[in-house]
């Protein structure tokens, strides 16, 4: 099933909408060749992401993704849940908390659930905090769940 993405005309209406969900991504595709490139990009080099034959007898049977490769799509996931039309930049302002419940094996399918917890305006725009949940798909238990922090400008 396609999310759908939402739509607000002003980022003034997103005040209204504290508590609720704002978006729901789409799925994305975590496969190898993103762990490869993460681990490259970082320099994490660790065989429970890399080495596929060490980690098929490792804790988790497979190669898993980074926890911070999972944090990193935040970005991306929210891009695809929701956009504000009158917003012409937004700069991502930091986290309040981070938790990885769960491991995300190679070839797993994420999705990002955006629910809106605080709306402060701010000069020029708005600051948002967001409960964000990735989903992996087949799994009951979230593979993240972060509180993520950004500043919209109108």
């Amino acid at each position: 099933m396609k999310a759908c993405m939402k739509r607000y005309e002003h980022l003034q209406d997103l005040g209204a909408l504290v508590g609720q969900e704002v978006g729901l991504s789409d799925w994305v595709l975590i496969d190898q060749a993103r762990i490869q490139l993460f681990a490259d990009a970082t320099g994490d080099h660790q065989w429970i992401h890399l080495d596929a034959e060490r980690a098929a007898a490792g804790p988790f049977g497979s190669t898993v993704a980074h926890g911070y490769l999972t944090l990193s799509l935040l970005p991306l996931l929210s891009a695809g849940a929701f956009t504000v039309a009158d917003v012409r930049m937004g700069v991502n302002y930091g986290l309040n908390k981070v938790r990885f419940p769960a491991p995300v094996p190679v070839n797993s399918r994420l999705r990002g659930r955006f629910v809106l917890v605080g709306f402060e305006p701010i000069a020029g725009g708005a600051q948002l905090t967001m409960d964000v949940t990735m989903e992996r798909k087949g799994s009951d238990k979230p593979v993240c769940v972060a509180q993520s922090v950004s500043r919209m400008f109108a």
